[in-house]
């Protein structure tokens, strides 16, 4: 049975040689008219090909042809057909970042794993930390802290001593890296509703950036991080490898 397959590939020269294998064997039409869209490369690609693919019904279904393939598949050639069929699916949402930098420019982006604020300066960053509109954190000096989803729980927000989510939960994940003050305080779980906001104290003295997958902006004085609820990807993993099982199988590695 044929299959309308839309492949992408990073730039990498092992991910675009197994492209050119894949539509050699199995076709290749337009994103726009794709059932399914084949990403190759890591977890890095795999974030790109969502972001640029977001506003087409066909999900993505990753193969590892990266350094990192949390979210990928493993690579094979044959059957492919068969294991997108028999694919199971994993729906995620967003983050939606507004962020608000010295100049009084706004800057909007989507981040499905993690908006992050970092020290952009030899000293720590201060960050006062509000929550649906209350007044949390009065001070956190740090070298930075992010609000990751279930999805991107495991990469950055992990790192940092951030805990894994299970891909269901309708929790958001406020972690703090390397705090000063309070000494030890690690961040918060919160509602999947919650509308976090970080004002960067002594932004002139202690400049910020913050970072959306990537896209990154210098010299924030604020910023906004809400779940974005009507933006949603579809995701595919061959059966019993979905993206619960890697997250439980993460934290008995």
């Amino acid at each position: 049975m044929s299959m309308r397959i839309a492949f992408a590939a990073s730039r990498a020269s092992v991910a675009q040689t197994a492209r050119a294998a894949l539509i050699g064997r199995y076709g290749n039409v337009p994103p726009e008219e794709a059932e399914v869209i084949v990403a190759l490369g890591g977890d890095g690609f795999m974030l790109q090909t969502l972001h640029n693919t977001q506003d087409l019904p066909a999900p993505v279904y990753g193969m590892n042809r990266g350094t990192i393939g949390f979210l990928m598949n493993e690579y094979k050639e044959s059957d492919l057909v068969e294991r997108l069929e028999a694919a199971e699916t994993a729906v995620i949402n967003p983050l939606a970042m507004r962020a608000t930098d010295s100049a009084g420019t706004v800057h909007e982006a989507l981040a499905i794993n993690e908006v992050s604020l970092l020290r952009a300066g030899p000293q720590a960053a201060k960050l006062q930390i509000t929550v649906d509109g209350r007044l949390r954190l009065q001070e956190l000096v740090c070298d930075g802290a992010l609000v990751a989803t279930p999805a991107g729980s495991t990469a950055y927000n992990y790192s940092a001593h951030g805990p894994i989510l299970p891909i269901g939960a309708e929790i958001l994940a406020l972690t703090a890296m390397a705090a000063f003050r309070p000494r030890r305080w690690r961040g918060a779980l919160l509602p999947k509703t919650a509308q976090v906001r970080f004002d960067v104290l002594e932004p002139e003295k202690r400049p910020v950036m913050a970072d959306a997958d990537g896209k990154s902006y210098r010299d924030v004085v604020s910023v906004e991080v809400r779940s974005e609820p009507d933006v949603s990807h579809t995701i595919l993993f061959d059966p019993g490898h979905g993206l619960e099982e890697r997250l439980i199988s993460e934290q008995f590695n």
